[in-house]
């Protein structure tokens, strides 16, 4: 009986003949452009994949030791997920223009770019990741080695999977994925064509792993500083509250757990992605370090001339109970201490955009938007932009809100450290991308741990407003905390 023929097997990251032809030749005119300027040119190219890629375990399946890799996703907004291995470019700055810097910078790389027209709805134009630091200085603390206080990567392989929305319902989009080489004067195009090769060999998609659900050993849990202090703290600011010197201020705290292994931050991202899906989860990996997260907040999103963000402060407990549950999302809705702290974040951000908008929408009364362990006062807003604004450019402009920072803006920035006693880092700082076109979407970095071997750093804040409380407050913490610490602590 004759055996059917062998079907060879042939890799979904595998070039086409016609798509290496096109690779080749644009590394060829990098190359070129490279020469004739004396200047490094970036070359991207983009690739179609089908749906059912799935970015983010291509990412952490690929990944090379030590290098930079990245992962985000907002798993209800229509599967929308970025996932990017490698570098071919790091655009970094410190200090109060780290915004500006860095946005110059990676204009700059994008207009001498060998890539996809950014009008073309296939593009495969370039994309930078990563984030900023609290503050314009942070992260200066050796457990932060790796997280400047601005800092994006070009990535060599980045996948995206932008949702989309069908009769009025998100589904996921198809996967696209962008090479990047940075070519050199004294670069060949065939060595770059054959590096980009070998990197496409090496992809692989694999299940994500699961998280030991009994571990064995023996885990610590401790404040970085007392809890008294974080109390005495608030009960400080109050203080300069009520003296009129500031109208809010966000104070935070840190719980180290000490493992008896290395953390799998890729498990711990499983977890959060299936437990999280309204947020925006992510792991941000540097050297031997990896910020991962599950945050409620956007802090900005930029399509073309159309600006998204949320106001989000002021928060209590879930039940598992519906009718306990919804009478505290009541309470919370009619909580004047609440209403207020929620109050001052929305005025400054429609302050912020309103000089550069045509027209700026927020809701008129706040929402609750509940995730699985605590429930939010949220205003969504809305704005259409007046002049183009890159994202980059929104992000410095956003930054810090009242819902990490505090208001007026210089002197909650000034007592900030004072009050709280550590070096917050990317902390309550912004995270995201932005491409060839301007656009972007960044978060604030809520609800998140920095993971470096057995060692898990986890931050949570709150508002601090006239009529708080220290002992409530320090509570609030600990809810706020209960989204990573039962993972990380066995």
């Amino acid at each position: 009986m004759l055996q059917p023929p062998l079907t060879e097997f042939r890799s979904p990251f595998q070039l086409s003949a016609e798509n290496r032809d096109r690779l080749s030749n644009r590394l060829e005119t990098a190359v070129k452009h490279a020469r004739r300027s004396g200047e490094q040119t970036l070359a991207t190219i983009g690739l179609e994949l089908g749906a059912e890629v799935d970015p983010s375990a291509v990412v952490c399946a690929s990944r090379r030791e030590g290098e930079s890799w990245f992962v985000f996703e907002q798993p209800d907004r229509g599967c929308a997920a970025l996932a990017a291995l490698g570098e071919v470019a790091h655009l970094e700055a410190s200090g109060k223009d780290r915004f500006a810097v860095v946005a110059e910078r990676w204009r700059a790389l994008v207009a001498a770019a060998v890539a996809d027209p950014q009008d073309d709805s296939k593009s495969g134009g370039p994309v930078a990741v990563g984030g900023f630091a609290f503050a314009p200085d942070g992260g200066a603390a050796p457990h932060w080695a790796g997280f400047r206080p601005a800092s994006l990567v070009v990535p060599e392989v980045a996948l995206t999977r932008r949702g989309s929305r069908r009769g009025g319902e998100d589904e996921c989009g198809e996967v696209r994925l962008t090479l990047a080489a940075m070519a050199r004067p004294d670069d060949l195009a065939e060595e770059l064509l054959a590096r980009l090769e070998r990197r496409l060999a090496e992809l692989q998609e694999r299940t994500l792993p699961l998280l030991d659900p009994a571990p064995a050993g023996r885990y610590q849990v401790a404040s970085a500083m007392p809890p008294e202090h974080y109390e005495a703290a608030v009960g400080s600011a109050v203080r300069l509250i009520e003296a009129g010197e500031i109208e809010k201020v966000v104070l935070a705290r840190e719980v180290q757990v000490h493992a008896p292994r290395a953390y799998d931050p890729v498990a711990v991202f499983g977890v959060l992605r299936e437990a999280f899906p309204s947020c925006f989860v992510f792991c941000v990996g540097r050297g031997d370090a990896t910020l991962v997260a599950a945050s409620p907040e956007l802090l900005v999103r930029r399509e073309g001339h159309r600006v998204s963000t949320l106001a989000l402060a002021g928060s209590t407990r879930r039940s598992a109970d519906p009718a306990v549950d919804d009478h505290l999302g009541e309470q919370l809705l009619r909580d004047e201490s609440y209403r207020e702290e929620h109050a001052i974040v929305a005025r400054r951000i429609e302050r912020a955009l309103r000089p550069h908008a045509v027209w700026v929408a927020a809701a008129p009364e706040p929402e609750l938007v509940r995730i699985a362990n605590i429930q939010h006062l949220a205003t969504p807003i809305r704005a259409q932009l007046a002049a183009p604004i890159e994202t980059l450019e929104l992000v410095g402009l956003m930054h810090p809100t009242p819902a990490v920072g505090g208001e007026p803006v210089v002197p909650a920035l000034r007592l900030i450290p004072a009050l709280e006693g550590l070096d917050r880092g990317w902390y309550s700082g912004p995270v995201g991308w932005t491409d060839g076109a301007g656009d972007g979407e960044f978060c604030v970095a809520l609800r998140c741990a920095l993971l470096r071997g057995g060692v898990a750093r986890c931050y949570a804040g709150n508002g601090i407003v006239r009529d708080s409380d220290p002992a409530k407050e320090l509570a609030e913490t600990e809810i706020k905390l209960q989204a990573l610490l039962p993972l990380l602590a066995g």
